[in-house]
């Protein structure tokens, strides 16, 4: 919308427009003021009436002020105001220098130490004097296991380190120790499980009545119990007699170890389950063990499994099966005393 007209939207709603008058617009007021004057007063509005919402101005005056029914004014030219540029100076924007270290990224390190340097050296002495002795070092060899001191001792150094022995729980109620009997230059040794209420009194294994059945069933064969050697897998007493623990039998492997390097039987012989799962690392049955020959520890020494004296107390009617396992104890020393023993 031009000037003019937009002079006689305003005129007509009542508008007053204040300018800076000049020379050309005080020539034009007198039109406009005429032109304003004629215009009818607005009616007024009723009180009930509900109050119109606000219109913008050129809508206001098309609604009030149809432009069919007005006529044109005629409107003097306003002059308009110069312009005043204004300038703008630009401050040069100084020069940061370079991105800080922070920003920049690390250099890498080089691998080995950096080199030496005169100054490093200067404070060296020369050719070695006032250099640090070489340090001295400790030759002294470890300590020996428990396992590896026994495997060193003889008769009376073992019978005495069982007799002071604490090494499980079983040293606690026990009245003596029980270490063994017998020849210590037997072919044949026996293995039972541990000691009993007698042998824990007497300190001698196999003295009870399962030592004396098996007195007699060495006697039938032929044989005296000074002629072999008798040991157990334990060397105190268990509570109750019962089984002794892996622990327990772990405590006292060592010893029973050593009296078997002593000894060196040609042939030995697990009396009951005990021994037999301990030496031979089993959890097989007696009944599925015996008839048969085993081999036992680094040297593959001969061992038999025949059920324990106190299984024939119980069942008498079972010593034929004993007696069988005697006689192949007896059949495979023959052979081997002739050099032709197979196992």
């Amino acid at each position: 919308m031009d000037e003019v007209r937009r002079r006689r939207y305003l005129a007509a709603m009542g508008i007053v427009v204040w300018e800076r008058r000049s020379a050309d617009l005080d020539r034009a007021a007198v039109p406009v003021a005429a032109e304003t004057a004629s215009q009818p007063a607005p009616e007024p509005v009723s009180e009930s009436a509900p109050e119109p919402a606000p219109q913008p101005a050129q809508h206001a005056a098309q609604s009030s002020a149809p432009a069919a029914t007005r006529e044109p004014a005629v409107e003097a030219p306003v002059a308009q105001e110069p312009i005043t540029e204004i300038s703008v100076t630009e401050e040069p924007i100084a020069d940061e220098g370079p991105v800080q270290a922070a920003e920049a990224q690390p250099q890498p390190q080089p691998d080995g130490p950096p080199a030496w340097s005169d100054a490093d050296l200067a404070g060296l002495p020369a050719n070695g004097a006032g250099a640090m002795p070489p340090p001295q070092f400790d030759h002294a060899p470890p300590e020996p296991s428990r396992a590896a001191q026994i495997g060193t001792m003889d008769w009376a150094a073992l019978e005495q380190a069982v007799a002071g022995c604490h090494a499980c729980g079983l040293c606690e109620r026990r009245n003596r120790t029980v270490f063994g009997v017998g020849d210590r230059d037997a072919d044949i040794m026996f293995v039972g499980e541990g000691p009993g209420a007698d042998e824990d009194r007497r300190g001698e294994p196999f003295v009870g009545r399962a030592g004396q059945l098996l007195d007699r069933m060495l006697a039938a064969a032929g044989l005296h119990r000074s002629r072999v050697y008798i040991a157990n897998i334990v060397k105190c007493r268990p509570p109750g007699n019962r089984d002794p623990h892996g622990d327990e039998a772990g405590a006292c492997r060592a010893y029973l170890q050593r009296q078997i390097e002593l000894v060196r039987p040609r042939l030995m012989v697990c009396l009951g389950r005990v021994p037999a799962s301990n030496l031979l690392n089993t959890a097989e049955s007696v009944g599925r063990l015996r008839g048969r020959f085993h081999r036992y520890g680094a040297a593959g020494v001969p061992l038999l499994v025949t059920y324990h004296p106190s299984y024939y107390l119980r069942s008498p009617e079972q010593k034929a099966k004993g007696w069988q396992d005697l006689q192949r104890m007896l059949e495979f020393l023959a052979q081997d005393a002739a050099g032709d023993a197979r196992v």
